[in-house]
């Protein structure tokens, strides 16, 4: 009998983890306390892949380009994907009942949706770029543009979202 009580119950350690483990209203999305740790760390690596990205067009090395815009392109997929679920998503689901916060993340979301949009949309226009020989001209003004606006979504997501993130464990 003993045995089965063993086998059959958690140790006391991961009952009191779980009980403190706060998950968004009518999800399974629990708060991860390592999250913001992931998300500031992949700002990170795509800022630097993006400033390796401008230094490879200055320099006319095609190739070390397209394998940066490729890597840039499924950092940024990835990253996405896990923001808008683990982030945008439980903190939708959390201040539901903050009128102002609420309306705040959703709209940043939003946001952020077509700012995705929008730099796919980049990546795709010159998924070929440097295969031709040359550069399209527009390349590093787009380029700038995009970066431009990456920084400052970085630095608005790190300034208001990661802050309500962390009160809301």
């Amino acid at each position: 009998m003993l045995n089965w009580i063993k086998k059959n119950t958690k140790p006391q350690q991961d009952v009191e983890l779980t009980l403190k483990t706060k998950t968004a209203p009518g999800t399974a999305i629990t708060h991860d306390p390592n999250l913001l740790v992931q998300l500031k760390t992949e700002h990170y690596i795509l800022l630097e892949i993006f400033r390796e990205i401008k230094f490879a067009c200055k320099d006319r090395k095609y190739s070390e380009l397209a394998q940066k815009l490729e890597q840039f392109r499924n950092l940024l997929q990835d990253h996405i994907l896990v923001e808008n679920v683990r982030l945008y998503i439980y903190l939708e689901r959390s201040y539901l009942e903050d009128e102002s916060n609420y309306i705040a993340i959703r709209e940043m979301r939003r946001e952020m949706d077509m700012i995705g949009r929008n730099v796919l949309a980049f990546l795709d226009k010159y998924a070929t770029i440097g295969t031709n020989g040359d550069i399209d001209p527009n390349f590093l003004e787009d380029l700038l543009q995009v970066g431009s606006i990456l920084t400052q979504r970085i630095e608005t997501e790190e300034n208001i979202l990661f802050p309500l993130y962390m009160a809301d464990r």
